[in-house]
């Protein structure tokens, strides 16, 4: 850019010089004096120009090239650089060959303190600053006031001098946390607590950003993080108590007798406190539950963070504020799982989408140089673990993590850029692992070298403790006293640890109210009155008359729904949607639904945003409905992730009950991206830290010819995630409810429980593809008007009773074809019930309804998928055992795939699992 901006000044002034432009040759051009003109420009002139050009290229290529020479690796066990490597520095590549030759800086060139320095002055100052305990990756951003942002106070804070304060509070934590590990050690040394030592700098990094947050007046920090260094960090800076931490090494739960909780290992709890600062300054601090699962939790603390923004101003979802003005979400990664987990580069690419968007991370990675025991070189590709940043343009600033004063300036470059730029930033502290992967691992069974070289080592606290007393600034016996107080400390904790008590401070602020659920299946009521039914399916299809919009939408989409509205009686899929989040909205809930495409949804059918066809403007009707309306309807249409953003979403709903938060997959078995999520978070949240989550998710399913993977949205590997009983009841107490529904009434109903209740849980429900639209798949006002609600078994609405020598027992789309079969062959004596809700299972339902079939035989479930997949081995194991009746199986035969992509054998297949239970 320098390069250019000097060309372009120079062929400026030589044209109004009167030179004017020849070609010497195809592509060389030069510049020649007509024979007629009074002015001239000297050689020196141009000398100079020319000298001011090779000087912004030598600043540029420091800038660019600098970290590619840093010292920033602590452990280095030989010069692996290439002899090519640096070259891009020599001076001599610029046109210098003097290095005492006394040159002029142009203004705002580099930020030094004199304006006429030696090239050797120069080059000293650029190899300080860009190739020394810290480098710095930027050259890839494409905005130029980011750039020119970052020259100058990147330069300005490497050759700052810290205060002395600050100093001496490094140092404190920098000790303390060495002697939280030692006492660990001493007295829990078969513990694994993956500690800090050889990355102890990382409680630099933590102090100045929570102090610089309050300061800058944030009230909340969402942090993510791994194992390494978590108890380091909480009982050092987080107020977490090192008697819970003992209490729970003894063997004692984590939680209050009155909750149903079965804990979590010791790497991966939590705190949530305040820390206050001088003058009055004080912010949040949330660090998230973390599974083992690297990274997974990285888009769960962006979707916190964002639900915090949201709701941060006022009380309400305001998505037109300043989100990132009083929250700010920080990420801790380690370096082997930061390059080699999608999720990172599916949870980056939100930073800047739309709906997705939490103004900027701070990444910090603890770059152990190691993944396990695979050396860092050896786990990736690309040069550094970092590089995943340049996908978003995002600077890297490398720094030795042997050196704390320069983690704590990169902290404060790092911080001062998401403030200003509100975009993601990256700190990569390279340092080294102590013990290897766990305290118990020896490290040396694969790198022997590198561990010869760290066992060898100074720690982290001792060395800058030295240099303190070096500077004056502390003796040895103020060090000591560090230790000795902390070491007491902890003692005392430890004393007190046997009579600790867990505290309960769940359901607490925004979830005051709510609580676990009951043991007992409950029924509550969520139709709403007639009337508004009405008001609401209107106003889902009323937008601007200046708004221009599809004529397919208008004709199948807006005639159609004040069709079915104005007559209340077929009331399709889509429409009782829209009632359902309508009332929410009406009522004070707030909805957000997201994925691939929902806001017309993958079939077409949803078109809860409406795009003029002139200006591509986006209207949300549902947003309309009346002017103190306080509900707010989110569409998001997402990125291409699974994983990341049902994570992102789960985050979302475990900061507010009052969330709706809904996650649509394209098609079912898309969800398979985000199985980790499902695992570690979904199904097992509230089970291992009582953190209940509403969270919605809606998978298309159903055979229709579509082939292996766009027909089963694996219902079976949901109901193995549950935690139904097999030899008791269920009651509300599960860990996630998986329905079926198979009406829009029952798919309404479902919708508005999940937030009328005054608990939460996760809800999966298995959509249908083809019902969207058929005639049969409809509901009416009554079957959704006060006094109504969601019936987890329906009994078959036409077969009497007593005349069924058969029932049939199915779920979802299954019930339509199997109804067209009966009544193609004429059985009428096969009765067909349908199984709305798997978990719970409704024992009680299915116990009353079948006792209303006294003269039926034989019980057959019926089921559109392979026998080993789909509901069969958990709907027979329960039925038989709950309901005390023998139960036979009419399906497709056990596969490998979910479905066929042949077209004749899947109609084949369709004709014998429709015809077979009638005839068994």
């Amino acid at each position: 850019m320098y390069v250019q901006l000097c060309r372009l000044r120079c062929k400026n002034v030589l044209k109004k010089c009167g030179f004017v432009r020849f070609y010497q040759s195809d592509n060389v051009f030069g510049y020649k004096k007509p024979s007629k003109t009074t002015f001239n420009i000297s050689e020196k002139w141009l000398e100079n120009r020319q000298k001011s050009s090779n000087l912004y290229r030598l600043v540029t290529a420091y800038r660019q090239h600098g970290h590619k020479l840093a010292n920033v690796d602590p452990i280095s066990l030989l010069d692996d650089i290439s002899h090519n490597e640096g070259t891009e520095l020599n001076i001599a590549r610029y046109g210098f060959t003097d290095p005492s030759e006394q040159i002029d800086l142009p203004a705002g060139i580099v930020n030094m303190p004199k304006d006429k320095v030696s090239i050797s002055e120069l080059v000293e100052f650029l190899s300080q600053t860009y190739c020394n305990y810290t480098s710095i990756e930027y050259q890839y951003i494409e905005n130029e006031e980011e750039r020119e942002w970052l020259s100058q106070e990147y330069e300005h804070l490497s050759t700052q001098e810290l205060e002395k304060n600050v100093k001496i509070t490094l140092a404190k934590e920098l000790l303390r946390s060495e002697e939280f590990d030692h006492f660990m050690a001493k007295k829990f040394a078969s513990v694994k607590r993956y500690g800090g030592e050889g990355a102890e700098s990382m409680m630099g990094f933590f102090r100045e950003i929570f102090e610089l947050a309050a300061k800058d007046t944030l009230q909340h920090i969402v942090l993510a993080m791994p194992h390494r260094g978590r108890l380091n960090l909480l009982t050092g800076l987080l107020n977490y108590p090192p008697a819970q931490i003992f209490n729970k090494l003894r063997g004692n739960p984590d939680f209050p007798d009155d909750y149903v909780c079965s804990g979590d290992v010791l790497s991966h709890i939590i705190s949530s406190t305040n820390l206050s600062y001088e003058d009055s300054k004080s912010v949040h601090v949330s660090v998230l539950y973390n599974p083992s699962h690297l990274e997974a939790v990285n888009p769960v603390s962006m979707g916190k963070t964002r639900a915090k923004q949201l709701g941060v101003k006022d009380g309400a979802y305001n998505i037109s504020s300043n989100l990132s003005d009083k929250v700010l979400n920080i990420q801790v990664h380690g370096d082997a799982a930061l390059i080699g987990q999608g999720v990172n580069q599916e949870s980056l690419e939100l930073m800047t989408t739309p709906h997705f968007e939490v103004g900027g991370t701070v990444h910090f990675v603890v770059n152990n140089q190691l993944g396990f025991t695979t050396p860092g070189q050896r786990g990736r590709s690309s040069r550094y673990c970092t590089d995943l940043a340049k996908i978003v343009e995002a600077p890297v600033v490398h720094v030795n993590g042997d050196h704390p004063e320069a983690v704590l300036k990169a902290t404060r470059l790092a911080f001062n850029y998401q403030r200003r730029f509100r975009k993601d930033v990256f700190i990569d502290m390279n340092c080294f692992r102590r013990w290897g992967h766990n305290e118990m691992d020896d490290p040396t069974f694969t790198n022997p070298a590198t561990y010869a070289i760290i066992h060898q080592k100074r720690s982290v606290p001792d060395s800058y403790s030295q240099q303190l007393i070096d500077e004056g600034i502390l003796t040895h016996q103020q060090c000591q006293d560090i230790r000795g107080e902390h070491f007491d400390w902890l003692n005392e904790e430890l004393g007190q640890s046997e009579n600790w008590l867990p505290k309960d401070v769940y359901f607490k602020s925004q979830w005051t109210g709510f609580g676990q659920a009951p043991a007992a299946v409950t029924v509550w009521d969520t139709g709403i009155d007639v009337d508004l039914m009405t008001f609401i399916g209107e106003k889902s299809v009323k937008y601007p008359e200046s708004f221009k919009i599809h004529p397919t939408v208008q004709r199948g989409h807006v005639k159609n729904r004040l069709a079915r509205i104005g007559e209340g009686l077929k009331v399709d899929w889509s429409t009782a949607e829209a009632l359902a989040i309508g009332s929410l909205l009406f009522e004070g809930y707030n909805v957000r639904i997201s994925g691939q495409d929902v806001g017309r949804g993958t079939f077409s059918q949803r078109h809860a945003m409406l795009v003029d066809q002139d200006s591509n403007s986006i209207y949300i009707p549902l947003n309309h409905l009346h002017g103190e309306q306080k509900g707010f309807l989110e569409v998001a249409n997402s990125i291409l992730s699974e994983e990341a953003v049902l994570g992102f979403e789960y985050g979302m709903s475990i900061e507010n009950p009052n969330n709706l938060i809904v996650w649509e997959a394209q098609f079912g078995d898309f969800f398979n991206g985000a199985q980790i999520i499902f695992d570690t978070f979904i199904s097992t949240g509230e089970a291992k830290w009582i953190y209940q989550s509403g969270l919605t998710v809606l998978l298309p399913h159903g055979y229709d010819g579509a082939g292996p993977e766009h027909s089963s949205s694996k219902l079976e590997r949901f109901l193995q995630m549950t935690d139904s009983k097999e030899d008791g009841v269920d009651g509300d107490d599960v860990n996630m409810q998986v329905c079926q529904p198979s009406t829009p009434a029952q798919y309404f109903h479902l919708l508005r429980r999940q937030m009328v209740r005054n608990y939460r849980k996760p809800l999966i429900v298995i959509t249908p593809k083809t019902l969207l639209r058929a005639p049969e798949c409809v509901s009416t006002f009554g079957d959704m008007t006060k006094g109504s609600h969601f019936r987890p078994v329906l009994g078959d609405p036409i077969v009497d009773p007593l005349r069924a020598k058969r029932v049939l027992l199915t779920s979802g789309k299954h019930f339509y074809s199997l109804v067209r079969e009966r009544q193609t062959i004429g059985a009428n004596d096969a009765a067909i019930v349908r199984v709305e809700s798997f978990c719970p299972f409704p024992t009680q339902e299915l116990t009353q309804e079948l006792s209303n079939y006294k003269n039926a035989k034989k019980f057959i479930w019926c089921q559109e998928e392979p026998q080993n997949m789909g509901a069969w081995t958990f709907f027979k194991r329960r039925f038989e055992n709950l309901v005390g009746k023998p139960v036979m199986y009419c399906g497709r035969p056990t596969a490998a795939a979910p479905a066929a992509g042949v077209a004749k054998l899947h109609k084949q297949q369709e004709t014998e699992i429709l015809t077979k239970p009638f005839v068994l």
